[in-house]
């Protein structure tokens, strides 16, 4: 599904389902050089379950035009302009990684248009390590290998993760480099890590939801260990947010290391 937000053409995947207004909506928001495929198990079984899916490829990456966003904030604006252009008024909000920042954030700005926000592989502050920032800039094809080990608790994940015989190290390394061969003007690697490390808003921002919130963590992340979402959840709770928080036993990609898990854990809270 192709959509025009703030004047540039915007691709959703959606779950190979006629989009319909009328249902339940949840936008799935995905990571640093990523695109929308990395929620293809999730979205599809939600598509043929009642809701609308929203997968995104954020702008200037892979199937979307427009000006890559460089902060968490831009991002987020771009989120809320995109329930507009679907003709959306309501609609639960899922992210990944710096995607769990921008679902946070536009959660916050769009109040009770926010129905529920699944926050996954998540931590505030998201510091990430200047090295891996000059890398990004510098060496990408390093960077990538760096955070294709250091996303994962395994290089070899269940048969179930995306077909029996994938290997989810090689296939996540050349999506990295697919996206960023898709945009020749910016190097949305370095550009995504940055607005992740500079993003300070998300105390303010878990205070301003309206919708409850859950935490979808790894328990073996290397990349936002889940000690860096705790005192997010500590704010949440003291501003009366209702909180929910699941470990899984794997690392920052939980969507592929664990999809059967993943899927229920965010299918449970939609049904909320």
């Amino acid at each position: 599904m192709e959509l025009t937000v703030n004047g540039a053409r915007t691709y959703c995947y959606t779950g190979g389902k006629p989009f319909d207004a009328a249902k339940p909506t949840v936008v799935f928001i995905h990571g640093v050089v990523h695109d929308h495929s990395v929620w293809i198990l999730q979205s599809r079984y939600l598509a043929h379950h009642g809701w609308n899916v929203l997968a995104v490829d954020l702008p200037g990456h892979c199937r979307s035009e427009g000006e890559a966003p460089a902060s968490v904030e831009d991002a987020a604006a771009f989120v809320a302009a995109l329930l507009d252009a679907a003709g959306v008024q309501r609609a639960a909000l899922v992210g990944h990684s710096w995607g769990s920042l921008i679902a946070l954030e536009a959660a916050s700005r769009l109040k009770g248009r926010a129905s529920h926000l699944v926050l996954v592989g998540t931590a505030f502050p998201m510091k990430v390590s200047p090295a891996l920032i000059e890398a990004s800039l510098n060496e990408p094809e390093k960077a990538l290998h760096m955070v294709n080990v250091f996303s994962r608790s395994t290089l070899a994940a269940p048969p179930s993760a995306l077909g029996p015989g994938t290997w989810v190290y090689g296939s996540s390394l050349a999506l990295g480099r697919r996206v960023l061969r898709s945009n020749a003007k910016v190097n949305v690697f370095h550009r995504g890590f940055v607005a992740c490390d500079s993003y300070a808003g998300g105390d303010a921002a878990i205070r301003a939801i309206t919708c409850p919130v859950l935490f979808l963590l790894g328990a073996q992340d290397q990349m936002t260990q889940p000690k860096a979402a705790q005192a997010l959840q500590q704010t949440a709770r003291e501003a009366g947010k209702a909180v929910t928080t699941v470990s899984l036993p794997v690392g920052h990609h939980q969507m592929t290391e664990t999809p059967e898990a993943t899927l229920q854990t965010i299918h449970d809270f939609l049904r909320r």
